[in-house]
């Protein structure tokens, strides 16, 4: 019997790819809400953690050589499959052209569309003063990276699948859902790429997902 991961998080999009994968597996865990807004991230416990200071975090007790702790999202994810999806329900064996794909898309999901959809948040959302050129630069940019994952559907609908890669979600698809589901905040509509739009629309009817979209609970 495995004993519960430990989530550090908050409701925001990178803190949902994990609580949504946790619950997509079936894993017991226990949640501790870090409040961004309050610079909670930046607490001396949580540094401790997490040096970079950001959620998400977990800590796993059953790792064979003690617990771990370890954040940044790609990583946390691709450990979870890694180590608890042995059956390959939401991932692809080691070594596999399937596998390196799914890394491929998990890595482009944090190296560009989080970082650039975030620069949109920054300038649409919290900036005092609202710069038109970082708005409209992110805006564009934003869409295009979109426009991207729209190609990697469409490529893949032609051999039937209607996933990221191959025939099942994966760490890849929850890792961009984070992201997507917040595109109506800056204003932009997910179903102006239909494949996209109609990928979304599935993988939020999970009851999982939804679930996962609940952590922390919301005061």
């Amino acid at each position: 019997m495995t004993k519960p991961i430990t989530l550090y998080t908050f409701g925001t999009p990178n803190g949902f790819k994990v609580s949504v994968f946790l619950e997509v597996l079936g894993l017991a865990y226990e949640t501790v809400s870090v409040d961004i807004t309050k610079n909670e991230s930046k607490s001396d416990w949580f540094v401790k953690l997490n040096p970079n200071g950001r959620i998400p975090t977990i800590t796993d007790p059953n790792f064979e050589g003690g617990e771990l702790t370890i954040s940044q999202t790609g990583a946390i994810l691709q450990y979870l499959a890694d180590k608890y999806d042995t059956d390959h329900k939401y991932s692809y064996p080691a070594g596999t052209a399937e596998y390196y794909k799914t890394l491929e898309y998990l890595i482009f999901q944090v190296a560009e569309n989080g970082p650039i959809q975030g620069q949109l948040n920054h300038f649409k959302l919290y900036a005092k003063d609202k710069i038109e050129y970082g708005i409209n630069r992110y805006e564009t940019d934003t869409k295009r990276i979109y426009g991207v994952y729209e190609d990697i559907l469409s490529r893949n609908s032609a051999n039937g699948s209607k996933y990221l890669v191959g025939d099942r979600y994966t760490v890849a698809d929850f890792a961009l859902l984070g992201w997507a589901n917040s595109l109506s905040r800056v204003d932009i509509d997910i179903h102006q790429w239909p494949l996209l739009g109609k990928w979304f629309d599935t993988l939020r009817k999970i009851p999982a997902v939804e679930k996962g979209f609940q952590v922390p609970p919301r005061n």
